[in-house]
C-alpha cells in the first residue's frame, strides 16, 4: 500500500524542481482527498502490524528468551512507529491542504445537490408542501393510535391484574377447604 507523495510534503513532484510550484497547483482536492484515504489506509496497516509485534513479543516473566530476537522485534517496532508517526505528519499536511483549497468554498446545501428530474420550481415546491403535509397528519394520526394503544394496554394489565389477584384467592380458599 504506498501512497504517491503529496506535494509539499517535501518531496519534489516534477522531475525538474522549477515545476514543483506549478504541480502542486495541478494537484486537486480530490486527489488530496484519494492520498488522505490511502494514508489512512496505511496508519490501519501499519497500527496492525505494531500490535501484531506486540502480540508476539514475550515479556521476560522468568521464560529464557533470546536477546537478539528480542532485539530485532524492537528495532522492527520502533521503525513501525516511526514510520507511523511519518504518515501521522502526512496526513495532517493532506488535512491542512485539502482545507487551504476548500477554505474559499461557500458550503452548498446537500439538498441543492440533488438533481431534480422536473425543471419547475413551483411544481417541486407545490409536491413537497403536500407530502410535508400527509406526512405530518400521517404521523399524527400514528401518535393518536399509538395513545390509544397504550391505554388499551393499560386496561389489559389492570384486567390481569385482577384475574391473577381472583385466581390467587380462589387457589387460597381450595388450599384452604383440603
Amino acid at each position: 500500500m504506498a501512497t504517491p507523495p503529496v506535494a509539499g510534503a517535501g518531496l519534489s513532484s516534477g522531475p525538474f524542481p522549477g515545476q514543483q510550484g506549478q504541480a502542486a497547483q495541478e494537484v486537486n482536492t480530490a486527489s488530496l482527498c484519494r492520498i488522505g484515504q490511502e494514508t489512512v489506509q496505511d496508519i490501519v496497516f501499519r497500527t496492525m502490524e505494531i500490535f501484531q509485534l506486540l502480540r508476539n513479543m514475550q515479556l521476560p516473566n522468568g521464560v529464557s528468551y533470546h536477546a537478539s530476537t528480542h532485539q530485532d522485534r524492537l528495532g522492527k517496532l520502533q521503525e513501525h512507529l516511526r514510520q507511523l508517526s511519518v504518515l501521522f505528519r502526512k496526513l495532517r499536511l493532506v488535512y491542512d491542504k485539502c482545507n487551504e483549497n476548500c477554505g474559499g468554498l461557500d458550503p452548498v446545501p446537500t439538498e441543492q445537490l440533488i438533481p431534480y428530474m422536473e425543471e419547475d420550481s413551483s411544481k417541486h415546491d407545490d409536491r413537497s408542501t403536500n407530502q410535508f403535509r400527509c406526512a405530518r397528519e400521517e404521523r399524527r394520526e400514528v401518535m393518536e393510535v399509538n395513545k390509544k394503544l397504550k391505554q388499551k394496554n393499560q386496561q389489559l394489565k389492570q384486567i390481569m391484574d385482577q384475574l391473577r389477584n381472583l385466581i390467587w384467592e380462589i387457589n387460597a380458599m381450595l388450599a384452604m377447604r383440603n
